[in-house]
Order: structure tokens, then sequence, then C-alpha cells
């Protein structure tokens, strides 16, 4: 009797992480029918998308690690490096509707924190700069779509919303809504995230310019304010030929 008790709880234990696994799948083509206007049916994204099948042996190997086998959950994240292009250490943690788009080239490091929704182009580096054992990896929030190319270096947190431009180098945090661009990057725009418009638009060059001539301004004041700037003598014209 006893066994038999066992056994039904293990059938209905096995039975429910079957049925999350193929929810994680149906989740994971859902999203990239949604995200990628290429994408024609279910069965062509199943069957052609580097980044569906990235993720499902990401879960595969983020489960093995959890149960302690590292090195099996190291092995199985090569081969699904070497047969998608897209390289995810086992310990990373991945929310819901993840879309890596293209994926070839795609690194995510051992401590990374990744939100719900977010959105990878090829080529994204989520890498590290510590060599020691502790946080040395990005965490994107909710909402986050990374640009071809794009590397996201050390232990930084990009805001809800944000947008990180392609071939951008990130090295500091990223407040939420905010757009990032350039090498190293900066903010070129916030985002109203409840209506998405931009409620700010910042041009670096021109603030420049905009600051040069205030101080430009401010020097010109400081002259003519000057105490000694109307009290000083006329100077005397010397007549030509004579001495000096």
């Amino acid at each position: 009797m006893f066994r038999r008790v066992v056994s039904a709880r293990r059938a209905r234990g096995l039975s429910t992480v079957a049925m999350t696994w193929l929810n994680r799948i149906h989740e994971d083509i859902a999203t990239a029918m949604r995200r990628d206007p290429a994408a024609r049916s279910s069965v062509e994204v199943l069957l052609t998308y580097p980044g569906v099948h990235a993720l499902i042996l990401h879960r595969l190997a983020h489960r093995i690690d959890a149960n302690g086998w590292a090195l099996a959950a190291r092995v199985l994240s090569h081969i699904a490096r070497m047969l998608t292009g897209i390289e995810i250490h086992p310990r990373a943690q991945i929310g819901h509707d993840f879309f890596i788009d293209h994926g070839m080239g795609v690194v995510i490091g051992e401590t990374t924190i990744i939100g719900d929704r977010v959105h990878l182009l090829q080529g994204v580096t989520l890498g590290g700069t510590s060599t020691r054992r502790e946080k040395r990896h990005p965490t994107l929030e909710d909402d986050v779509t990374v640009g071809a190319g794009a590397q996201i270096i050390g232990a930084v947190t990009i805001g809800a919303g944000a947008k990180i431009g392609a071939g951008s180098v990130v090295v500091s945090s990223v407040p939420p809504g905010a757009t990032v661009v350039g090498v190293p990057g900066h903010v070129i725009a916030y985002t109203n995230r409840s209506n998405d418009t931009v409620e700010r638009l910042p041009d670096p060059e021109w603030d420049r310019i905009d600051a040069l001539e205030r101080r430009i301004a401010d020097l010109e004041r400081e002259i003519v304010e000057a105490p000694d700037a109307t009290s000083m003598p006329p100077t005397r014209e010397v007549p030509e030929g004579s001495a000096r």
C-alpha cells in the first residue's frame, strides 16, 4: 500500500513537471510569434528558431545544476552553444516571455538575472568583470530591449523598460525607461512607460554648446562689471617719430 502511494505521488510529480515544461515551451513559441513578424507558424518557430532551442536546453541544464550535477549541466550548456551559437550559463536566472532574436553570439553569464518580457538580439554579451565568486553579471529588469552587438558588463542594473542601442557598451546602471547609445553608453532619451511618449530628449552636443555660450556671457558680464573696467586712465597716443 505504501509503495503504491509513493508511486502515485511520483507519477503526479512527474506529470506536473512535464506540464510545466510543455507550458514553458508553448510560452516560448507564443513569445516568438508575437515579437517576430517573420514567424509564420508555431511549427516553424519550434523547428528553426535557435533562441527557442537555447531556452529549452537552458531550463534543462538549470534544473540539472539545481540538483547538484554541475558538470553535467555545464556539458549540456556547451552542447547547446554548439547547436545554437548561444551561450547561457546553467545558473543564469531567466524570467517569462524571454526572446532571443537570431541569437548567434549571445553570451549570458553565470550570475545574470533577467526579468520578464526581455528581448535580446544577436551578439549581445551580458558579461562580468570581477574574478570573485559573487554577483558580477548584469540584472535586466522587466521589458528591457538590448540591440544587436551591445555589451553590458558588470553587476549593473538595467531598469524596467530601458532600451540599449545596437553596439553600445554599458558599464553603469541605467534608469527605468531610458534609451542608451554609444561607447561608453549614455542616455539620450527617457520614455514614459504608461503612454510610450518621450518625456525628455537630451542632446549632449547642444548641451555643451549651450553651456559654453552661457559661460561666455558670464565672462563678458564680469568684465563689464569689474571695478577697474571704467576707471582705467585712457591710453596716451604717442606721436609718430618720437622717442619711446
